[in-house]
């Protein structure tokens, strides 16, 4: 032991603890949970993409619109042409689905929650994690990250695009649920969207006074209040874009009678 005199500097060293964490509430449980959550999107994801059965008129898979192709049924079309003809033959969502999934990709609350669950950096507060050092986002790959605004522009396309699909099938089919049900994921896609940090700074983040521009300021304010509830819009428009997409399959497939879907 280091002796001092009263008018000595005391040395203090930082804690020496050997174990992951001294925590002993279930720290474990939310990146558990999480990368289970964010699991099941990526194999829903790649399995949609291969599976044909995305259209039974007047309802198309989210996972597959917009359809552009001239291999696509001719109700599944966008606006009922196709702008990129017939060379495309593959499964439309190999096409599209890069521009909503490099969206939720990039996303700034989906960063923070596959580091934590994925990569363990860190898992949880308090814990240590297993990696020696720490770049951030400042070399390749994550260096990627920034590209997030551009992929906030396609996400809007997209979001349109499914509310445009919603529309269609309540003109359609007013009465089926899986009108509703693809209404209900159109709202909240586009809440998620819109709700994006990127969209609450392209909204007004770089105005110096609100006062000059009373319409960005009112926009700016209802993005601000999305923007609140980002995370959980995460997680709904994840798991209602799953379920509408499902539905759809299931029912173009038979497995859900059509005169009551």
């Amino acid at each position: 032991m280091t002796q001092t005199t009263p008018d000595a500097p005391v040395r203090r060293q930082r804690a020496q603890v050997k174990v992951r964490t001294l925590r002993t509430d279930r720290w474990w449980l939310v990146p558990l949970l999480t990368f289970l959550g964010l699991s099941s999107f990526l194999v829903y994801g790649v399995w949609a993409i291969i599976d044909n059965s995305y259209f039974v008129d007047p309802y198309i898979a989210p996972f597959s619109s917009p359809c552009l192709s001239t291999s696509c049924p001719e109700g599944a079309r966008l606006f009922g042409w196709a702008p990129i003809g017939d060379w495309w033959t593959l499964p439309p969502g190999l096409l599209i689905l890069g521009l909503p999934g490099g969206f939720r990709l990039t996303c700034y609350y989906y960063r923070k929650s596959y580091y934590r669950s994925f990569w363990l950096s860190p898992p949880a507060c308090a814990v240590q994690e297993p990696h020696g050092k720490y770049t951030g986002e400042r070399r390749f790959p994550l260096i990627l990250q920034n590209v997030h605004r551009y992929f906030f522009y396609a996400a809007i396309v997209i979001g349109l695009v499914l509310a445009y699909d919603a529309v269609l099938a309540l003109i359609h089919k007013p009465d089926g649920l899986g009108t509703w049900i693809l209404i209900l994921n159109a709202v909240l896609i586009n809440a998620y969207t819109l709700s994006c940090h990127s969209c609450r700074h392209i909204t007004a983040g770089r105005l110096n006074h609100f006062s000059r521009h009373p319409l960005r300021y009112r926009a700016w304010t209802f993005v601000s209040k999305l923007n609140a509830k980002h995370q959980p819009l995460a997680w709904a428009s994840m798991f209602s874009v799953m379920g509408a997409d499902l539905y759809v399959r299931l029912v173009a497939k038979g497995l859900i009678a059509f005169p009551y879907a």
